[in-house]
């Protein structure tokens, strides 16, 4: 069966005692059913189960169940449930992560009224942890509003890990700079993530821009000299170089169906086809819609499509310069995704050091509330490092090498809400990855359904 891309895809059963009316039980799994499909929760529904002696009624809801495709299974405890019943109807989908969701009674002629869900609920919990269940205890309560909004959370980040099972994240070369903190452990990569990363060698992409039809770079380069803001006039050639790569780049991109990118930046594109590959990155967001991170950084790429998966929208990378008591200065130091600017792209003809002119972006950034986040590997286990700030426009600094006059980075200063030693204590890279709005709940749920540590 055909995954539809970003769809929260769950199974739901609903569970009430035999003795228990059954229209009570039918009535509120229906409610909860419409609520989660209001807030897009794509469902596979079976009738409530109770505890007939035969278990036929698990039975039954065990094959209807088993012909769908989903990614995470809803446990609604209605009304109170001996154990067996809901084991029997649950065990063959142990594989999935599972939602116990106890729901809570109503208010009827003044007084209140309940079928004893939590009874249920806190009968299963030790021995479902007990048996290796992968679960999430979530419990309404009589005097608040039931808990949709965390229920859908981690169905979304059940939906996102079963996406990246399956993810392939192309990398032109490996380990730039000869940089530590860019490498993977490709098994438990695997393991714990499932995504693949797939590394192939820039002379390709080389043998590739060779191929490529003048005509068809003539067109783009006119193109982003009209829709892009140049600060001044590039060298003959400089344009045509970043569409040059930027087409290589998509080609080899759309024919493997990468779901993100990384490439070989200082030691590959700069050091070997002798410009900076800023224009071509920029230009490829502008092209197509996956996430991509230079400097061969491998887990930066999967902590982007992480977010991705969680999020729907691409996230983009900043890496840092500076630290205040309780803000940190990120910035990039060749390219943004035009999703993250604030106003059109704007581009900068320069070079660095030796390396050649490139297109460098140095595009004003979006401000708000924002989260960033990486992955990254720790005494042979996969972490994951996350907090939320505020990101404002920072003060006119530049990074010293550039070619006169230097040019404003794209940046943010992110201020945390707290001491900066509190982020560096735990911090795990250079880049971090960087979504706008408060996603920490999404990541602490993904990172629980993968087995990953998650840290904030």
């Amino acid at each position: 069966m055909i995954r539809k891309e970003g769809k929260i895809r769950a199974g739901f059963v609903g569970f009430g005692e035999v003795n228990t009316p059954r229209e009570f039980i039918d009535t509120r799994c229906a409610s909860v059913v419409k609520e989660l499909k209001k807030r897009g929760v794509e469902l596979t529904v079976t009738a409530p189960v109770s505890d007939d002696p035969e278990g036929k009624q698990a039975r039954r809801a065990v094959e209807e169940l088993s012909k769908a495709d989903f990614d995470a299974l809803v446990v609604c405890i209605a009304g109170w449930i001996p154990t067996w019943a809901v084991i029997q109807t649950i065990e063959p989908f142990k594989h999935k992560p599972i939602l116990l969701w106890g729901l809570s009674g109503w208010r009827e002629r003044g007084r209140f009224v309940t079928t004893a869900d939590q009874a249920g609920t806190t009968a299963l919990r030790a021995p479902m942890k007990e048996m290796g269940f992968r679960f999430q205890y979530l419990v309404n309560k009589k005097d608040s509003a039931p808990r949709y909004d965390e229920a859908v959370s981690f169905l979304n980040a059940a939906s996102a890990d079963a996406r990246m099972r399956h993810a392939l994240i192309g990398m032109s070369g490996y380990r730039d700079m000869r940089l530590y903190g860019t490498l993977y452990d490709g098994t438990l990569l695997k393991k714990t993530v499932g995504a693949e990363i797939e590394h192939f060698d820039l002379l390709e992409i080389q043998q590739i821009m060779e191929t490529i039809p003048e005509k068809e770079i003539a067109a783009l380069a006119k193109k982003i000299r009209k829709d892009w803001v140049f600060v001044r006039t590039p060298k003959e050639g400089t344009v045509e170089n970043s569409v040059r790569l930027m087409l290589a780049f998509r080609r080899k991109i759309e024919e493997r169906g990468y779901d993100a990118f990384s490439f070989c930046d200082v030691d590959g594109v700069k050091k070997l086809l002798k410009f900076a590959p800023a224009g071509a990155l920029t230009l490829l967001h502008d092209v197509t819609d996956i996430p991509s991170v230079p400097e061969n950084d491998s887990y930066g790429a999967v902590t982007e499509l992480i977010l991705k998966n969680l999020t729907g929208k691409s996230p983009a990378y900043l890496e840092f310069y500076e630290f205040t008591k309780d803000s940190a200065l990120m910035g990039v130091p060749d390219y943004v995704p035009a999703s993250i600017a604030d106003g059109r792209i704007t581009v900068m003809p320069n070079a660095f050091g030796s390396f050649g002119e490139g297109l460098l972006n140095v595009s004003r950034l979006k401000t708000g509330i924002v989260t960033i986040a990486r992955l990254g590997q720790m005494d042979g286990r996969l972490i994951l490092h996350a907090v939320k700030g505020e990101a404002k426009t920072p003060e006119a600094w530049e990074e010293a090498g550039w070619a006169p006059p230097a040019p404003q980075l794209p940046s943010l200063e992110v201020f945390f809400g707290k001491d900066s030693d509190e982020f560096l204590k735990n911090v795990l890279g250079q880049h971090y990855i960087l979504a706008y709005g408060d996603h920490l709940d999404s990541l602490r749920n993904y990172c629980a359904v993968a087995g990953i540590e998650f840290i904030s």
